[in-house]
This record gives C-alpha cells, structure tokens and sequence, in this order.
C-alpha cells in the first residue's frame, strides 16, 4: 500500500514545485524520519490537453521513490510529452487571404480570409529525466540535490538543482532555501531568423530562394541560462491547519526570442487600405529578464474533507504582472462509490497583464521599436480553469484517480487603437481547452 503524504509533506512538494524540480523526496524525507527502509514506490500518470482547433498535448509521467534505512530518500522521475496541431504565429486576422513561409523556409501556407494565422505544422516530442537525492545531514537539517535533463527536436535542457530545509520549534516550523540553475540550448529548424527582418515569401522552388533565405538568419543556435532562488517558510497553525510562504527569484539570460513568431506590419490610420499588412516581420525580445513572485498557501482539514488554497503574485522587468488564485477542496465518499473514495473540485483563475514592448501589429512607417512581440502569451488576459477529480483505492490500496477540467484563456486589448479593417477581424480570440489526467500510484 502507498504511504500517504501528510500534510507538511504536500507543502513541501509545492514549495519544490515553484523552483520547476520535482522535489517528492524531501517531502517524504520530512514524514518518515526514523522509519525502516521501504520498497519502491511509484506514481504514473497520462494527461491529456487539448485546444479548440489549436494545439494537442499527451503527457505520460512515471514517478519512482525509494526511502533508505537511513533517511535518504532517492526519488527518479520520467516525463514524455508528445504536442500536435496548430500554433499562432503572431500575425494579425486579415479580410483577406494571407500566405506565410514555413519556419524551415521549405513551403508556404495560406490562411482563409477573417482567421487567425495558425502554422498546422507544429509538431514536437520532449523526453524529460529528473533524480533527485534527499538526505538528513545534522538533526533538523534535510538537503536535497537533482539534476535534470530535457530534450525536444530543437531544444535541449540541463538543469541542477539544491535546497536545505531546517525544522525548529519542535517541528512545527520550517524555513528552507533553494536554487537551481539551467543551460538551454535552442537549433530551431530554419535557424534562428534576425530580429525585424522581412519574412521570406514568394517561389521557393527559384533558384535564389535559398540564398535570399539565408539572409533572414543569423546562425543556427543560440543559448540562454536561468538561475532560480527561493526562499520558503511552513508553519503548523494547529491540528488542523498548516500555512506556507515563498518567495522566488529568477534570472534569465540569452536568447529570448521566439524563432517562429512574427508581427504584422499594417498601413497606418489614413491610408486608403488601412489596416492591411503590408509585410511581415521576425519579433525581437529583450536577452535578459529578472522575474519575482510571492506565493502563499493554507491547507486546513475538516472534519473529513480538505480545503486547499493559495495565491501568487508575479512581477518581472518586462512589466508583466501576474495573480493566480487555485483552489482544490478534497470530499471523502466513504466507501458508497468506491473504497475510500473521493472528489475533489478544483477551481484555478489568473490574470495576467501585457509585456512592455508586447504590440498586437505594427504601423507601417513608424520607428521601429527596441523590442517587439505579438505573442499572445506575454499579452494581457485573463484565464479561468475548472474541474473534478475523482479517487479510489484499488486492488491492495493504491491509488487511482481521474481528473477532467474545462480550461478558458480570454485575451484582451491592452489599450491600443485598430487601424481600418482591423476593427472588423478578432484580434484577441478566445481559446478553449479540455484537460483529461489518469493517476495511478502504487
């Protein structure tokens, strides 16, 4: 049968979570201190995400822990990811028919009049391994280290990881620091385009086409490092309630840039055709950014069900702030639908403002800015998720769960004026997702 993590335990795995590590073991290091050494224990779980005529994602996740005699716990950790479907690139919904080269340069693509420009060609798989190693190395002091590795077609990700946790007030009380420092490395297909430079389109079966091509790139990768620190206190309030506070630093350093994002340069307010693109150019984003948040969390046991709540608030030198308030509240079942079963309804709303130099579209003739991106994910918006998760024991006590959730993410003006035909197109579309997972630990 799998242990159960207590509640000091979960906030532990959150307070890893922040620092993007899986960090299980040092949560179960702080629940069976003093116990005997167990067997291994595992988690497993399949997710599935999926956007209205967008973006699909598969997720299969397996999850080994092993407590040692002597406190030291070994947690390994696999992840695959497998994304289909069609992404925005950045450019603006027109009244007309638009034609876009590939980001290989290798053939174009056209989008129907009032859509959207998506690229149907997104296709990635991404093989993730973290290890993780929790040890006590003095009494009421509990160090963890792990190293992590990711690989896409076109990315590449090493990251180590550490953290000490130190109890006092006869454990009631735990302050811990953490870092973890990662190398990406990015050889997009196409190579990496020059900042503000005209998109490519026309023949590209010409015979200057891939020379005329080659001068919209300038190398084949690019690099950047991100170096995080967190701070984070946890506090038993009473038998039935435990708070945790964190705060976090990030630095980020490199490239930045998204290679397949472009912006539309459209003619300004009193042109006849106001509003149409007249070309099509590569974003350019700062090399470096500084991002900090403050996040609190409660957990408080009824009588029988659980409520758990918390907040983040995240600021960073691009001029993005962000709120997240996520909700979950656990209610037994007893065993009327299920041994030991459950539900538990989760409810998660963020709200998001626009990066400084975030502009939807650009006005033919003006000054080219510093910096300049379309994507509408450092835009402003609003996004809300909802959903249910069902849980049982099964067979020898293990754990099986199901979860479905409703996702919404609503895109918003951040204050800019529309030119002409601008005003007759969805600029910020809305865009709905449905979230399936399958647990099973054992």
């Amino acid at each position: 049968m799998k242990t159960n993590t207590n509640i000091k335990a979960a906030l532990t795995i959150a307070t890893a979570a922040l620092l993007g590590t899986s960090n299980a073991a040092q949560a179960e290091t702080t629940s069976t201190a003093g116990v005997e050494e167990s067997a291994w224990e595992f988690d497993s779980a399949f997710l599935f995400y999926s956007e209205v005529d967008r973006v699909s994602a598969s997720e299969a996740i397996i999850n080994a822990t092993k407590t040692f005699a002597d406190d030291q716990v070994l947690n390994l950790k696999l992840t695959v990811d497998v994304l289909t479907g069609a992404s925005a690139n950045g450019a603006v919904a027109q009244p007309n028919v638009q034609t876009f080269t590939r980001p290989s340069g290798n053939g174009q693509y056209t989008i129907t009049a009032g859509d959207t420009p998506l690229d149907d060609t997104f296709h990635d798989t991404r093989v993730q391994l973290n290890g993780q190693w929790t040890q006590l190395i003095a009494p009421n002091y509990t160090a963890s280290g792990g190293v992590h590795i990711s690989k896409e077609y076109d990315y590449l990700s090493l990251g180590i990881n550490g953290n000490i946790a130190f109890d006092f007030d006869r454990k009631n009380s735990t302050f811990s620091a953490g870092f973890s420092y990662f190398q990406d490395t990015f050889t997009p297909e196409g190579r990496i385009p020059k900042p503000f430079t005209s998109m490519l389109i026309g023949d590209s079966s010409s015979g200057s086409w891939d020379d005329d091509f080659s001068e919209t790139r300038i190398g084949s990768e690019d690099t950047k490092t991100t170096t995080d620190i967190l701070l984070g206190f946890t506090q038993v309030i009473n038998r039935r309630m435990i708070s945790q506070f964190n705060y976090s630093y990030s630095m980020v350093d490199g490239y930045l840039t998204d290679p397949f994002k472009i912006l539309s340069v459209v003619s300004d307010f009193n042109a006849p055709d106001s509003g149409i693109a007249q070309d099509y150019i590569y974003e350019s984003r700062p090399d470096s950014r500084i991002k900090q948040s403050i996040y609190a969390q409660s957990l408080y046991h009824f009588e029988h069900s659980v409520l758990d709540i918390s907040y983040r608030y995240m600021w960073d030198d691009w001029k993005i702030t962000s709120h997240t308030i996520d909700s979950r509240f656990r209610i037994p079942l007893g065993d009327t639908f299920g041994r030991e079963s459950y539900i538990q309804p989760h409810f998660r709303f963020y709200q998001q403002s626009a990066a400084e130099f975030y502009q939807p579209f650009l006005i033919d003739g003006d000054t080219l800015p510093a910096y300049a991106s379309a994507d509408y994910r450092i835009g402003e918006m609003t996004t809300f998720t909802v959903g249910l998760k069902y849980g049982l024991l099964v067979n020898n006590g293990d754990d099986l769960s199901f979860r479905l959730e409703y996702y919404r993410q609503i895109p918003t003006n951040a204050g800019f004026d529309e030119p002409g035909v601008l005003n007759d197109v969805d600029l910020y579309p809305t865009i709905d997702a449905i979230i399936g997972q399958v647990t099973y630990s054992f």
